[in-house]
């Protein structure tokens, strides 16, 4: 699994999800209405899902997540900050290969997690960069995590079978050995660059961390909820500096884990702006969860199940606090209309505004309402789990075209579903909010 939130600068830069279909023969240039990127596309690329903007002109592309028709997951990107001592000697690209095109021009074209980053690397060589970004790749074998720090340089460290990661807009690989090529990648020339600039401050080692990064207590306190989740016998501090890069837990972390570490905002601490807490601390770290958040996506490969039914992407539309991950078939030729048409405004068809107006009515009136909404949730995520296993159930024996197409049916038939149950949900909510006035006055039943 490979999982990230895609927050934006604005509460609202709406998002769409929906499938590009494979080429062949093509002849086109990518250029990006962002910052002037320009590169020829390949003749041929791979049917893929994307989550990109709805205002491509004004906002650029930003595909951001999806799966391509070979089960290859790509999220990108997280964006991360190189420190200004190794910026001022390989300074970011202005016109580089930034996050409006990234997954446009990788995704269609790659064959493993590992090939994904060999490509980018070759991209980032070629191109240069213009910003610092994380990007997370993955297959049925593999779970690599790349940071991209200065113009050109960069490093890439497969995450191991028996761990998990977690990075929060901020450097956080950390040792880096140059003789492990199964589980690690870097950019041509990285150690004599460091080694040239003065770069690495420590007497040993290569800690990718403290010679590229910054130090942000902004970022840290989101590491360090996710690391308290999973192994909470470990005590450490919110604005730690050094909080572990790969971590190991004695649990086995399921999509609703990792779907609660994303929709979380410091739940049952002290820093959890939604309670009734200390007014001091309550506000002092930016949550993980955000009204800002676009959208949020667990990407599953499984692999105990046909190859062709095992990729899956949860999606979640709304305010990842309060809204359901929606669980999506990645061998589709489309998505349903719900998904792919959203309009700039707020309508009444799409999913993107459906899951807006939930989030907006649950936060509200959160003390009031909160309940009802943990309680849709939990009943969602039983049936969903439930539908999936039940669609792949079905499945057992189908296969090429014909698998597709029931797959794909299957994911309208659970949009639908969800439809009508998050359309009572909503019902529900605003009925009770009625009650909820502060225009109210209790006298007599006349008055």
């Amino acid at each position: 699994m490979i999982a990230r939130n895609d927050d934006t600068f604005l509460p609202l830069t709406p998002q769409r999800f929906y499938v590009n279909p494979a080429v062949s023969d093509r002849h086109e240039t990518w250029k990006s209405n962002q910052n002037g990127f320009t590169a020829p596309l390949p003749t041929s690329g791979y049917r893929y899902s994307l989550t990109p903007n709805v205002e491509v002109d004004k906002e650029g592309v930003y595909a951001e997540s999806g799966f391509n028709e070979k089960n290859v997951a790509m999220s990108a990107t997280e964006s991360v900050y190189g420190n200004e001592r190794a910026l001022a000697y390989d300074p970011l690209v202005v016109d580089g290969l930034a996050e409006d095109s990234l997954q446009s021009m990788l995704l269609p074209y790659i064959d493993s997690a590992r090939d994904g980053v060999q490509y980018l690397g070759k991209l980032i060589k070629q191109y240069g960069s213009p910003e610092g970004n994380g990007v997370l790749f993955s297959d049925k074998d593999e779970v690599w995590y790349m940071e991209i720090v200065t113009g050109h340089h960069w490093v890439a460290q497969r995450i191991p079978d028996d761990a998990y990661a977690i990075a929060a807009n901020q450097v956080a690989i950390q040792q880096v050995d140059f003789d492990d090529p199964d589980n690690f990648m870097y950019s041509d020339g990285i150690q004599a660059f460091v080694e040239k600039y003065h770069l690495n401050t420590n007497h040993k080692g290569f800690d990718f961390r403290r010679i590229f990064g910054t130090d942000r207590h902004y970022n840290t306190p989101r590491v360090w909820f996710g690391q308290r989740y999973l192994n909470p016998e470990i005590a450490q501090s919110p604005t730690s500096s050094d909080l572990p890069f790969i971590c190991r837990t004695d649990k086995k972390i399921s999509v609703e884990d990792v779907e609660y570490i994303l929709s979380s905002h410091y739940n049952e601490t002290e820093y959890d702006p939604l309670s009734r807490g200390n007014e001091e601390t309550k506000t002092l770290f930016r949550p993980i969860s955000m009204n800002r958040t676009q959208n949020s996506h667990v990407l599953q490969i499984r692999n105990d199940v046909n190859t062709d039914c095992s990729a899956i992407m949860w999606l979640n539309f709304g305010v990842p606090a309060f809204s359901p991950y929606v669980p999506f078939f990645a061998n589709s030729d489309r998505t349903d209309e719900s998904y792919e048409n959203t309009p700039v405004h707020c309508d009444d068809k799409s999913a993107y505004w459906m899951y807006r107006k939930l989030s907006v009515l649950v936060e509200a009136h959160y003390s009031e309402l909160i309940q009802d909404d943990v309680d849709f949730l939990t009943d969602s995520k039983e049936k969903l789990r439930r539908y999936v296993q039940e669609t792949i159930d079905e499945a057992a024996g189908l296969s090429g075209t014909e698998l597709s197409n029931y797959l794909t049916e299957q994911n309208h038939q659970m949009v639908k579903m969800m439809r009508i149950a998050t359309e009572h949900m909503i019902h529900t909510l605003f009925e009770k909010s009625l009650n909820l006035s502060k225009l109210t006055f209790n006298m007599d039943k006349n008055l």
